[in-house]
């Protein structure tokens, strides 16, 4: 087992990490800034208290607690924090912020010994087009702040470790997560709030295919690559597209309202028209995903509060 250090560990996708940690038998630290209560360990639909089995360090990413790091002593970092609200983070200024901040951290903790980096990327640092991502041989052409930030930090640490010959980092690149817990504004809670109150869903961009992972899911891959000890890039994706279209017919059919669903015309041209993994090294780490897309669906209207 590990000791595992959690960042963003009170957000979507560091308290599924941290959930499945602790169950995995990991000793987990997490990052928790003044003030902030501690994160649930349970379900996101619960308002139970951090587990006694997580270490909760208090602090920042501006302003880590360095004793208190040293005295955990970290061996993996799984680093998920960033700013994440929708609308706001592609373009934020915060961005850069974000990988300075996280920059110092993991070269601070590999000073203090740490032997292994899992860093959550994106899957829009690549070039688009019309063929599955390829962690090596798809080139990487990010566009937005966002995108560029975590690119930059990717190829910052690269140089660094250099340094470091024994210390591993995985770049996860994150595909589309969904399912409990997730921002209202996401694509599937939106659709939900506006199914449930009746109103007519307009696609502008139907056959947009994504790559959609369950948040479980997604959490088990991190968690899988972190014990696999990866060094280099992963896609977390499932490697199957899913259009738009299809998730809004899902729902619509679930909650009862398939006659509130209907296709612009003409539809928008979505420049991020195809995201979709190469899951090829994941998947040969024994990672398989559990959750099909119904499924995931069916559990996010079971939690969700319009």
């Amino acid at each position: 087992m590990s000791r595992i250090l959690i960042t963003g560990s009170t957000g979507f996708i560091g308290s599924a990490v941290l959930r499945q940690a602790l169950a995995a038998g990991h000793e987990v630290g997490v990052l928790i800034r003044p003030g902030n209560p501690a994160p649930r360990t349970d379900s996101p639909a619960s308002t139970s208290p951090a587990s006694p089995a997580v270490t909760v360090l208090t602090g920042s990413m501006a302003e880590p607690p360095w004793e208190a790091l040293r005295r955990f002593s970290p061996d993996t970092l799984i680093h998920c924090a960033w700013i994440a609200t929708p609308g706001v983070y592609l373009e934020s200024p915060e961005n850069e912020l974000h990988a300075q901040w996280s920059e110092a951290l993991s070269l601070g903790l590999v000073e203090q010994g740490l032997q292994q980096l899992v860093v959550l990327g994106t899957c829009i640092e690549y070039r688009m087009g019309s063929a599955r991502l390829h962690e090596t041989e798809t080139p990487l052409e990010p566009t937005t702040p966002y995108a560029r930030a975590k690119d930059q930090l990717r190829r910052r640490l690269v140089e660094r470790l250099a340094d470091h010959p024994g210390v591993r980092m995985a770049w996860g690149r994150v595909f589309y997560p969904y399912g409990e817990g997730e921002h209202p504004a996401r694509l599937c809670s939106s659709l939900i709030s506006s199914l449930r109150r009746g109103d007519e869903v307009v696609l502008k961009t139907p056959e947009s295919t994504k790559d959609y992972i369950h948040i479980s899911d997604l959490a088990g891959a991190i968690l899988r690559v972190a014990e696999a000890h990866v060094d280099g890039p992963v896609n977390l994706g499932t490697g199957e597209g899913v259009t738009i279209r299809e998730i809004a017919d899902h729902l619509a059919t679930l909650l009862g309202r398939p006659d509130r669903v209907r296709v612009a015309s003409p539809a928008a041209p979505d420049p991020l028209g195809f995201i979709v993994a190469d899951a090829g090294r994941l998947r040969k780490l024994g990672w398989e995903p559990k959750v099909t897309l119904e499924s995931g669906l069916r559990r996010l209207i079971d939690t969700h509060h319009s």
